[in-house]
C-alpha cells in the first residue's frame, strides 16, 4: 500500500463501509489465522476434521484442509491491516511507518474524531503493545511481511522451513486486531467489531 503519493479522503460512504464492513472481515480473517496457528502448531501430522453447520455434519477431511488456507488468507488481511495503520517494514528488518500511499490508497489518517484527523500507528506505540517485549514483537510484526513478500505459494513452504515463523504468526495475529481497535475505532468512539472467533479447548 506504500508509495510515494499523500492520501486523498475518500467519500464518506466509503469510510463507513470501511468502518462497518472492510475492516472488521480483514480482522475475522485475521482471527481464523489465529485459530489456524494455534491447531496447526498442535498438531504433528493432519487430524481428523468435521464441520457441523446448523448442528448437520457437513463436511468431512483433515485439519490442514482448514487451516493451510486460513493461514494463507489471514497472512494476507493481517498485513493489510498492518499498512492501513501505517506500519511497514523496511529493507533492514525493522517496523517502520508508510513513506506515503497512493491516491487511491486509505489509510487510518483518512478518519477523523473532534480532535482532527487521526495519526499513523508509530512503531513505538505497536510494539509497546506486545507483552512478550518490543524485540520479539518486531520480529512477529517483520515476519508478516517476510512471509507475504514471498507469496502465497510459499507459506506452507515457509512454515516448514522456519518453525519459528508459526510462532510469530500466531503472536502479530492476537495483537494486529486489538491495535485496529485501540488506534481506529476507540478514538471514532465506536464499539469494537465482533470478529473473534470462538473455540473449545480439547
Amino acid at each position: 500500500m506504500a508509495s510515494n503519493s499523500a492520501t486523498t479522503i475518500p467519500c464518506k460512504i466509503t469510510l463507513d463501509r470501511l468502518l462497518k464492513e472492510i475492516i472488521p472481515y480483514r480482522m475475522y480473517a485475521v482471527s481464523a489465522l489465529s485459530l489456524a496457528s494455534r491447531l496447526q502448531a498442535e498438531a504433528d501430522q493432519p487430524k481428523a476434521l468435521e464441520i457441523y453447520i446448523d448442528g448437520k455434519l457437513r463436511i468431512e477431511g483433515n485439519l490442514f484442509a482448514f487451516s493451510n488456507p486460513a493461514i494463507e488468507a489471514g497472512l494476507v488481511h493481517c498485513r493489510a491491516l498492518l499498512e492501513f495503520l501505517g506500519l511497514t517494514a523496511n529493507r533492514y528488518g525493522r517496523i517502520v511507518n508508510v513513506s506515503g500511499r497512493r491516491p487511491t490508497d486509505v489509510g487510518i489518517e483518512s478518519f477523523s474524531n473532534a480532535g482532527g484527523r487521526l495519526s499513523m500507528v508509530s512503531p513505538e506505540a505497536a510494539l509497546a503493545r506486545y507483552d512478550g517485549g518490543k524485540e520479539e514483537a518486531n520480529k512477529a510484526l517483520l515476519a508478516v511481511f517476510q512471509i507475504t513478500n514471498r507469496g502465497i505459494a510459499h507459506v506452507t513452504e515457509d512454515l516448514l522451513d522456519n518453525p519459528e515463523h508459526g510462532r510469530l504468526i500466531e503472536i502479530a495475529s492476537r495483537g494486529v486486531p486489538s491495535l485496529v481497535v485501540s488506534y481506529l475505532y476507540t478514538p471514532l468512539g465506536l464499539p469494537a467489531p465482533d470478529y473473534k472467533l470462538t473455540h473449545r479447548i480439547a
